[in-house]
This record gives C-alpha cells, structure tokens and sequence, in this order.
C-alpha cells in the first residue's frame, strides 16, 4: 500500500487551501520551480513560506542538499495550485502530486546536482505515477499551446507546470527528463532505461516570469 507521506521527508503543517477529492483517472505529478537559490533556502523554509502565503504542494525539494519538506498528503489534491482558467487541474487523476523544486526556470535544475531524487521517485512509483514525460522535454520559452495538451495530460506521467493545459507558466525550464527520471522520452511503450551521467556544477539565476520568488528567505 502506498504510503500519504514520503518517508523521509519532513513535514510542515499547512494551512493552505488543501483538501476535497480526486476526480480519477490516469496518476500525474506535476514539477513546480520556487525561483529562489537552492544554496540559501532550506526545503522547509520554503514551504513556510509558501504556506503563510497561501500557496502549497506536496512536497518542497531543494535538489542541491536532498531535503524534502511535504506540506500536503498525496490522498489530497493541492487546490489551486494547478488552476487554469477556472478548471482547477489538481482535482484530475487518481493522484496529482506537485513537487516544488528550489530553483530557476532559467537554470533548469536538472543542470546541476539530484540529491535526495531516488526516494522521491520511488515514493512516486508507489502511487503507480508511470515514469514517462507525455509531453516531450519542457521547453524554454512556454509556447501558447504547448504541444501534446489534453491529449498527452489525459495519458498520465510526468509534467513540468508549463505542459498543463492552459498554464501560462515558464517553469521548471528547459530540464531534462532523461536526467530526471533516468529514462528515455520515446515513442510510449518504446521507453527504456538508461544511464545517467554525473551532473555539472549548478548554475544560479535569477527569479522571472513573475513568479513569487523565496530567494530573500534566510536557509534554515
């Protein structure tokens, strides 16, 4: 049986708007960037934050030191943190789990160091969330449409925030599926595992897109 809180990871208490009931359907996580520096925040202090703002996720994950701090259990949708143009998409699936990563749309995080990544996946894989990207690598530059849409959302798997219908946001960037979730983005039923080569040093950036940033939080 899966379990509501990834083992290992810290918990916050969040008053954020959580709660209600899956709609069903295909699992899905969803990866989030906070645009704040990876070297200067905890997870935990990040997830403060975005609980005294008013925001949440599941689970906050600073890839540099591997702390994971969970604000919500995976049984509960993370209202609003998905919303696009009334249609709040953190309802739809049988689990849609959203991942906050400290860091920089414009310095992809995939980039740098993964600290802390296997146990996130494995908790992942006990929610039957299967390790594919629908809708091929995040791009850069969000188009207006991005490719694949409802279609490639109605598969399952993984997303960035800007492959969700109708999201207009940039994050997480350009990141490497391959190098997250250590497979290839194929044809489906063509993906197989492959290896995965040391990351390069991480590069930091600033915070864009208008996106709240956390980066004048002091690390804890």
């Amino acid at each position: 049986m899966a379990n509501a809180w990834m083992p290992g990871a810290g918990r916050v208490r969040s008053r954020a708007q959580g709660g209600g009931v899956y709609q069903g359907g295909a699992p899905r996580a969803v990866w989030l960037t906070t645009e704040s520096d990876p070297f200067a925040l905890s997870a935990r202090s990040v997830a403060q934050r975005l609980d005294s703002d008013g925001h949440s996720a599941h689970l906050v994950w600073n890839p540099v030191t591997g702390e994971t701090a969970q604000l919500l259990p995976a049984t509960v949708p993370a209202l609003g943190q998905l919303g696009t143009h009334g249609t709040d998409r953190a309802r739809e699936g049988r689990v849609c789990i959203v991942i906050r990563v400290i860091g920089h749309a414009l310095s992809p995080f995939t980039d740098g160091p993964l600290t802390g990544l296997a146990p996130l996946l494995d908790w992942l894989d006990g929610w039957q969330v299967p390790r594919r990207w629908p809708g091929g690598a995040p791009l850069a530059v969000t188009p207006p449409h991005p490719a694949g849409g409802e279609r490639a959302w109605a598969r399952g798997g993984h997303f960035g925030h800007s492959q969700v219908p109708g999201s207009h946001s940039a994050g997480p960037g350009a990141i490497s599926p391959e190098r997250l979730l250590g497979v290839a983005v194929l044809a489906p039923r063509q993906q197989h595992t492959v290896p995965v080569a040391a990351p390069p040093p991480p590069r930091r950036g600033p915070a864009t897109n208008g996106e709240r940033p956390y980066a004048q939080l002091s690390g804890s």
